[in-house]
């Protein structure tokens, strides 16, 4: 197996220059002032954004629990760096630059997820496809000769890390005991929480997420998740998302986010749950892609996130979630969506509005609006859940169809269902305030917003093969002298359902070589695009936020 550099990068992390004479040592120092110089602007990329929420309206009790939450949460740090990248104190402990040893922290690794995983210190390699779910010299034909085709197998669970016995034989461990210290953390602070919350549907999701963690059987907790409704605390926590397997997609990694909901944003949303089963039956696609009926106990919330944690603290930071994953869970009650308003606002001011002044034309500009923003946003995750979660060829799973081309697609998915909904709600006169022009130049400027997450994001190749779609169908024109985008929405409206339709076809066949095919041809930036984006990087607009986040910033003490 091949193993990690480790202190033996300290001279080329640091930045050091050593046994230089005379010219070399002008030019040594010359190179380490380029370096510093480039991971500075590296790290100006991030705009600082101070997770804070409204306090005032919690009980004695709720406000002791965030604390505990947070320490929950801190656990799924350290599971994460062990999943991605183990020699975390090694690798820290050897820079001496403070600004690379920021952007390693960000990235929960030392590859730059904004700038296609490219390392970001010397000699530490491509980061491995499969992170360290695999043995780093298993091929996928060794995986699936062992086993792992069936998608009933221990090697393909979502929580085991695939390993080799002494005879080098592929064996799966289970989540549960390979990281069973922070298991024991986490699952101690969620109990500890459950002991002050008042909700009674709180409680008991936080006591069944607490032995989810040490068994890995997450149903339950995931039922007692969706079943809970009054609750004003919220945590999301364990092993959720596969986009860091980027060999097979399979493994789930470790994170977490730690909310408060805000019931008068969430009360205004609660109707449009109950029109997903019309939304679904009118999807552009043949009957057989929509056969299945989403939940009906499906809700919708906004949040204001205090915490993030693993996974989700990694890289670019989502505003937006819709969970659980289980598709059996998701047939059987539906999904939450959950808004994290704070950061949405933060991003739309900071970000997406700069970069609409500099890349949308003037006479569309007005049609920026937070509002559309937040739809968009929302009815993405809400697209999330609708389309097809099995395959109707008999490939079983979406998910396990499509192996590591699942979660680029999907999130592609999102995107434009959730705009083919938003069209047809404003049609229906379910949505008001915005129109049709506000979503979709809205949308053109997010996509940008996402692309410059990079081809390592899923949702930065998805917007990449949106951008490429909508333009070979004429949804926007450029202008060549101003380099500035104006949206066509009568054709934006008509590319929309042809692509919907397509991904969902996809999807319901299992269609793992077109999919591949579609995205390799599709999820790259032409030349054009590559410097419209350079642009806004000599303007100084930022790619994604840096938060500053914890009991500290909330007023909270740590509870210990």
């Amino acid at each position: 197996m091949r193993g990690w550099p480790h202190l033996a990068l300290a001279a080329g992390i640091g930045l050091q220059i050593v046994g230089c004479q005379g010219k070399g040592e002008a030019e040594g120092a010359t190179a380490a002032l380029g370096e510093q110089a480039a991971m500075s602007a590296r790290l100006a990329q991030y705009t600082p954004v101070r997770l804070t929420a409204n306090l005032r309206g919690l009980t004695a009790r709720e406000r002791d629990m965030i604390p505990k939450l947070i320490d929950a949460a801190t656990a799924m740090d350290t599971i994460f760096w062990r999943q991605l990248y183990p020699a975390r104190d090694s690798l820290l402990g050897a820079l001496s630059d403070s600004s690379l040893r920021r952007l390693v922290v960000l990235n929960a690794g030392p590859w730059d997820r904004l700038d296609n995983d490219k390392p970001l210190v010397p000699d530490v390699g491509p980061r491995p496809a499969g992170a360290e779910f695999y043995p780093h010299d298993m091929t996928k034909e060794e995986f699936e000769k062992a086993g792992g085709n069936n998608r009933h197998s221990a090697l393909q669970s979502l929580y085991t890390v695939v390993r080799r016995d002494s005879t080098g034989k592929l064996t799966a461990a289970p989540y549960h005991e390979v990281y069973a210290d922070q298991v024991k953390i986490a699952a101690e602070k969620l109990r500890s929480a459950a002991a002050d919350a008042d909700d009674p549907g709180l409680r008991r999701y936080l006591e069944l997420r607490a032995r989810a963690l040490e068994t890995d059987d997450y149903r339950p907790s995931d039922i007692a998740w969706l079943d809970m409704k009054n609750n004003t605390l919220d945590v999301v926590i364990g092993p959720i998302e596969t986009y860091t397997d980027q060999l097979f997609g399979y493994k789930a990694a470790a994170e977490s986010y730690v909310l408060i909901k805000d019931k008068e944003w969430s009360g205004r949303l609660a109707r449009y749950a109950r029109l997903l089963p019309a939304l679904q039956r009118g999807l552009p696609v043949a009957a057989a892609y929509k056969r299945e009926r989403p939940g009906a106990d499906a809700d919708l919330n906004a949040y204001d996130a205090v915490y993030y944690a693993g996974d989700a603290n990694a890289g670019a930071k989502t505003i937006a979630i819709n969970l659980p994953n289980d598709e059996q869970v998701q047939l059987l009650k539906g999904t939450r969506r959950l808004q994290l308003k704070n950061v949405m606002r933060a991003k739309f001011d900071r970000i997406l509005v700069p970069i609409a002044d500099e890349l949308i034309a003037p006479d569309q500009q007005s049609h920026i609006k937070f509002d559309a923003f937040f739809a968009n946003v929302m009815f993405h995750e809400v697209a999330h859940g609708l389309g097809i979660k099995n395959t109707i060829v008999g490939k079983g799973t979406v998910r396990q169809a499509l192996k590591e081309q699942d979660g680029a697609l999907e999130e592609g998915k999102a995107d434009i269902l959730g705009l083919y909904l938003v069209t047809r709600l404003l049609q229906n006169g379910e949505l008001k305030g915005t129109s049709l022009d506000d979503h979709y130049v809205t949308f053109l400027a997010s996509i940008f917003r996402s692309i410059r997450f990079g081809a390592g994001d899923a949702h930065g190749r998805a917007n990449a093969a949106q951008l490429s779609y909508f333009e070979e169908h004429g949804a926007f024109a450029r202008d060549s002298a101003s380099g500035r985008y104006q949206v066509d929405a009568g054709r934006m409206r008509i590319a929309v359902d042809s692509l919907a339709s397509r991904i969902l076809r996809y999807q319901g066949d299992g269609d793992y070589a077109g999919v591949k095919t579609f995205m390799t041809d599709r999820g790259k930036l032409s030349p054009t695009v590559e410097n419209d984006l350079a642009r806004l990087k000599t303007k100084g607009i930022p790619v994604d936020i840096i938060l500053e986040q914890g009991a500290d910033v909330l007023g909270l003490g740590s509870q210990q």
